[in-house]
């Protein structure tokens, strides 16, 4: 592994056009300890999530908003310009319509995502180049990217030869492995309205759960993280909170309440406190 350095907007740019982000750097940049990667959510882009790191600004952090690897459909927009290129993204492998509900379904697979996200930008810019750790990046998303989040946090417990197909069983010895990176934990991983996606479950027969903590915020009433998604997080990671807003819906953080339980995560992460939070 090369000595840790602080990425800069060059090593994003080799990553197009398979990745697209927006950076933002503390001051000075050489002061960065740490990575956060953020993931809009459904129909959304870097642009952004790029405004909402500005806005945390946290101290020493160098913020990554990236944006979704497929473009919305021309049928789910309507009102877009042909003549002109599109502002609106997704994580998925596809997208469905839910035929209960009528509306998009949460999980139709991220394996395109994970390749690109953890293979590329992780595992060859940050890891490989800039000789950062899995333990050194935060995880941010927002709906369907908070799912991607926490997916990425689930699958990351496993070398890439496992990870990379689910396999249904993986040798003593074998979880884990990787020190130069994968097969780690993440820092932390925060996802407001998002739920850990089935499909990004490793389906092997012996596995502890993820070592990386995690931050799910929802609304009270939210039918995305409700008892089996909670239930479900829990399954497969050691340190979970769960809060719930006092309003109903799902939306980004909109008052000081619900932004604390952010920062509080955040600074316990940067200070690298394993008992705060939970």
């Amino acid at each position: 592994m090369p000595p840790t350095r602080v990425p800069t907007a060059e090593d994003f740019a080799t990553l197009s056009p398979l990745i697209t982000t927006a950076l933002h750097f503390p001051t000075p940049p050489e002061s960065t300890t740490a990575i956060l990667l953020l993931f809009h959510g459904l129909g959304d882009n870097d642009k952004s999530f790029q405004s909402f790191a500005r806005s945390l600004n946290l101290p020493g952090v160098l913020a990554v908003s990236v944006r979704g690897v497929s473009p919305l459909p021309p049928y789910l927009l309507p009102d877009q310009d042909p003549s002109k290129p599109t502002e609106h993204f997704h994580w998925g492998d596809d997208l469905r319509l839910d035929e209960r509900t009528g509306e998009l379904e949460e999980d139709s697979g991220f394996e395109k995502a994970r390749r690109v996200v953890m293979g590329k930008l992780i595992e060859e810019v940050l890891v490989d180049r800039c000789g950062w750790r899995l333990d050194d990046i935060l995880l941010f998303g927002f709906g369907q990217g908070g799912a991607f989040a926490l997916g990425l946090g689930s699958m990351a417990r496993f070398p890439e030869e496992v990870a990379g197909t689910r396999v249904v069983d993986v040798t003593d010895g074998e979880e884990g492995k990787g020190e130069e990176g994968l097969g780690k934990a993440f820092k932390g991983i925060v996802s407001i309205g998002g739920a850990l996606p089935p499909s990004m479950v490793p389906t092997v027969s012996k596995r502890e759960k993820s070592r990386t903590p995690v931050l799910v915020c929802a609304g009270r009433e939210s039918e995305v993280v409700d008892e089996d998604a909670e239930e479900r997080l829990r399954e497969e990671f050691e340190k979970v909170r769960v809060v719930r807003w006092r309003r109903a819906d799902d939306g980004m953080p909109r008052s000081r309440e619900e932004v604390l339980p952010l920062m509080e995560f955040f600074a316990e992460r940067l200070r690298g406190d394993e008992g705060g939070w939970l």
